[in-house]
């Protein structure tokens, strides 16, 4: 091998650590990109050559900061350009020499990934274990930079970043990366997780967060691999990052920081979130969301914000009585409000599906809601969004459940939810949707007839000759449809009273 160019000071019987001193600087001070990457193809080479007792003679504490700052060279060489602009983005074209380089860093990682796992094999030493832990995150941090879907990585680049990170699991004696994040709790040791988030940590500060765009995204994919109850211990690192990168003016921002805070209210103890008001601060930070129109968001929103309830409200069952207006009651009057005067029909959408759980997570407390919902879905129901009809079977199951809780109260709205139902019924047997959305929507606005007419006590049945005639003269003034069309349409759901 030659490394001449390399190391010409370098003799036979040079020390690792004073070979890679060497590197690590010529490293550093070339310019030349051809030249890096020529030493950076030549340090591979030697990893891969170099005898075993050569490369890990006694590991101390000046060996493994050699052995770090080599590694810091590599992934620096690979590094992504900053970017001083507001928006935290950089045109494709500045990535373009990116996954080439990734591909080069990762060929010599795993160079020196191979040799550390034949030492750790060959024989047992403490010392080799203590330098796989020093190693170990900067092998992660690089490996997941370069593992996602990317403007920086292509498909070379990434499948060598998967291969890296699948060596730093098995040095490691992981059997997942979940396990190697994580640790193993029962045994008492940690996993990698602490040491990855204050090697980033420098780089998620508020001045700093956006010139990197591959922080934000490493932060949230190493977070979502991390569940309860190892996420606790580090709730104090990863909580103000997910609240700074939600608080973004940029929507794609906006939606990733979310992921990671409802990631964090599903993985850490209520207790944990109650402490030092932090719910409050998250329940405040996502209201604040709700004024949006972007449907990504909303849809990310809602959810997070329904488990964040959980944590901020006692259970019903606790809550005492009367029960007094809470934060629950505040988030569905916002979202009924927007739904009423909403036009778009993917925000539609999101709205209908997430009012539903809404209604499951609140129970009987949804009474107090009962005129703006009536509205709601009365007014849902008239307008298709085809060709899926999403939100209008959204509504229906929304209607079925409010039945179900709300059966009591709903008595006195019989007469406009039936009249709804039945011209929805009607509408859907004329409209051009595929056979089985058809009978889907028929089905379900039958069966919320059929629990409206037990929530009435029957009484439903009586007034359906009013109803007909409405159907027959306001249908066929407005659709043209033919009479008897209407009337078997209806005289279908009549008979399924019987």
């Amino acid at each position: 091998m030659d490394v001449a160019r390399i190391l010409p000071e370098m003799k036979i019987g040079d020390s690792c650590s004073s070979a890679f001193r060497r590197i690590h600087e010529r490293l550093e001070l070339e310019e030349a990109p051809e030249e890096r990457a020529f030493i950076l193809g030549e340090t591979a080479e030697l990893l891969s050559l170099a005898p075993l007792d050569w490369l890990f003679p006694e590991v101390n504490a000046d060996l493994r900061g050699q052995y770090l700052g080599l590694v810091n060279s590599f992934t620096r060489y690979a590094a992504l350009p900053l970017c001083d602009t507001d928006s935290g983005t950089l045109p494709a074209k500045s990535y373009e020499d990116i996954p080439a380089k990734a591909q080069a860093v990762s060929a010599a990682l795993l160079a020196l990934s191979a040799q550390i796992q034949k030492a750790l094999q060959h024989q047992t030493r403490p010392d080799i274990r203590s330098l796989v832990r020093t190693l170990a995150p900067s092998f992660c941090i690089f490996s997941v930079t370069h593992l996602q879907e990317q403007p920086w990585s292509s498909a070379a680049s990434r499948n060598s970043a998967r291969e890296l990170l699948t060596s730093a699991v098995a040095l490691t004696g992981s059997r997942s990366l979940q396990e190697l994040l994580s640790g193993k709790p029962e045994q008492g040791q940690k996993g990698l997780l602490g040491p990855v988030l204050d090697t980033l940590h420098p780089e998620l500060t508020k001045e700093r967060w956006k010139r990197n765009q591959a922080v934000k995204h490493v932060f949230s994919w190493m977070l979502v691999q991390v569940e309860r109850p190892c996420l606790t211990e580090y709730l104090e690192k990863v909580f103000p990052p997910s609240l700074l990168i939600s608080d973004d003016y940029r929507t794609e921002n906006k939606v990733l920081g979310v992921h990671c805070l409802h990631h964090i209210v599903l993985n850490v103890p209520a207790a944990d979130l109650r402490q030092f008001n932090r719910a409050q601060v998250l329940y405040h930070a996502l209201f604040s969301h709700l004024h949006t129109s972007e449907a990504t968001l909303i849809q990310v929103v809602l959810p997070c914000l329904l488990d964040l309830l959980s944590v901020l409200e006692k259970p019903l069952v606790h809550s005492g009585l009367p029960r007094k207006a809470n934060c629950f009651d505040n988030v569905l009057r916002h979202i009924l409000t927007h739904m009423e005067m909403e036009h778009k029909l993917d925000l539609r959408r999101v709205y209908a599906k997430n009012l539903v759980l809404f209604i499951e997570r609140m129970g009987g407390v949804i009474i107090r809601h009962l005129k703006r919902l009536e509205r709601v879905i009365v007014g849902y129901l008239e307008v298709s969004d085809a060709p899926e009809e999403k939100a209008r079977l959204s509504i229906l199951d929304a209607l079925q459940k409010t039945l179900q809780i709300a059966w009591p109260r709903m008595e006195r709205r019989m007469g406009s939810l039936a009249q709804s139902l039945l011209t929805f019924l009607v509408d859907v047997s004329s409209e051009s949707l595929p056979t089985p959305l058809k009978e889907q929507l028929m089905t379900q606005a039958s069966h919320c007839l059929l629990l409206l007419d037990h929530c009435s006590k029957g009484k439903l049945q009586v007034r359906m000759t009013i109803i007909i005639f409405y159907i027959e003269s306001y249908g066929y003034r407005r659709k043209n449809f033919s009479q008897s069309e209407v009337k078997n349409c209806c005289l279908i759901f009549v008979i399924s009273f019987s």
